[in-house]
């Protein structure tokens, strides 16, 4: 058993940063913590994801526009980091985890100046630019990816892998048999290029698919996920194919769709590899060529190398050569099925025990020093090991 303590978690506003720390929210809570949430304003509009989660926003800037534009940023910072001090003073927490994004930088220095234990998440492949500003002070890296660019070997002692956390619904998934897929048998293929879509998947992925064998395109079902002002058009071009499409711009039963789907076509962002490699599915993935440090071609990198996806730069994606790959998978079940398996071999689906067990050890390696400004509140199971990164 370990005493329960209150926990402050700090994460930008997308997706990719919320959603993991929604799920060690869950998990801290599920072990008796209390959990508070430092974000910006678009953090606190996620719906339903940190139900019972006290949430406060907290002033942050993007450090750019020169020396004028980083001077702004830094006042901007400093307020933050005041306000989240008032918050440490009143909540006293047992650590401060954050997850990336500007709005965790203000509760990162703040956790600094009231010797507060600190842990960063990087959900990447590639150490994002507030992780590595803060990496020499925080006690502890937790990746997600054995191997993470840019993370400086002399940090080693104190990097841990735990994976990225997703939500419990898309765990379930591994608990439930690839969907079978007879050579005559409906052939479901499911496109999502996250929150907002992706123009590039619409303009492609309709006349990629109307170039497959009649036979196989004849099979096909399709759910594409398309951004606002592309919708009309992607209907269109389904329509003209022949293809049985559906249509959103965006989908709040994504785990359900990855259950029903036998491959996804997707950008490559963090939580979706997550969530691919924790269902077990094969995917084509197409990077976002502007993403940060080209972190998404690192993220696609590990499912691609284990035989679980095919990694396409968005250059050389074109409706000849997603047709290609396509077929290369879906003609033959077996190598669909197989392809499945090793998405599924690399899913590292303890990701939130290991990370809220990090997160507990980490403190009561402060609180046995008599660190800290925490204090217990109640009792708590403890949770089970986490596994040090071998990056």
């Amino acid at each position: 058993m370990t005493s329960a303590r209150r926990y402050v978690l700090a994460a930008g506003g997308t997706g990719g940063h919320m959603v993991p720390a929604a799920a060690l929210a869950a998990e801290l809570m599920r072990r008796g913590h209390q959990v508070a949430l430092l974000s910006d304003e678009r953090g606190v509009r996620f719906p339903d994801l940190f139900d019972g989660v006290e949430t406060r926003v907290v002033p942050a800037s993007r450090l750019s526009g020169g020396p004028i534009g980083w001077a702004k940023a830094a006042m901007t910072m400093m307020k933050g980091r005041r306000q989240a001090l008032r918050l440490y003073r009143q909540f006293r927490p047992s650590a401060v985890i954050a997850f990336g994004g500007y709005a965790s930088l203000p509760a990162l220095m703040a956790a600094f100046a009231a010797k507060v234990p600190t842990i960063v998440h990087e959900q990447n492949a590639v150490l994002g630019r507030v992780n590595r500003l803060v990496a020499a002070r925080v006690d502890g890296i937790a990746t997600s990816y054995a191997h993470v660019e840019r993370l400086k070997e002399k940090y080693a002692a104190k990097t841990y892998l735990v994976g990225n956390p997703v939500r419990e619904a898309v765990l379930d998934l591994r608990l439930k048999p690839y969907p079978p897929l007879d050579e005559d048998g409906i052939f479901r293929v499911l496109v999502t290029g996250g929150s907002q879509g992706a123009s590039i998947l619409s303009q492609v992925v309709p006349d990629g698919l109307a170039l497959l064998p009649v036979h196989f395109r004849r099979r096909l079902q399709v759910t594409h996920q398309a951004r606002v002002e592309d919708i009309d058009e992607v209907r269109r071009k389904y329509a003209d194919h022949g293809i049985p499409a559906e249509i959103a711009t965006y989908l709040p039963d994504l785990p359900e769709r990855l259950a029903w789907a036998h491959i996804v076509i997707a950008r490559a962002g963090a939580s979706t590899i997550a969530e691919l490699t924790a269902a077990g599915r094969p995917a084509i993935l197409v990077p976002l060529p502007g993403a940060t440090d080209d972190h998404q071609t690192a993220n696609a990198r590990e499912i691609s190398e284990a035989g679980g996806g095919r990694t396409i730069a968005q250059r050389a994606f074109t409706a000849q050569e997603l047709a290609k790959q396509i077929q290369k998978l879906g003609l033959e079940p077996q190598a669909l099925a197989n392809a499945a398996a090793c998405a599924r071999s690399v899913g590292r689906p303890d990701a939130v025990r290991d990370l809220a067990d990090l997160v507990e050890s980490i403190d009561a390696d402060w609180a046995s020093a008599g660190l800290g400004v925490a204090e217990p509140v109640q009792s708590a199971p403890q949770g089970a090991a986490f596994a040090r990164s071998q990056a």
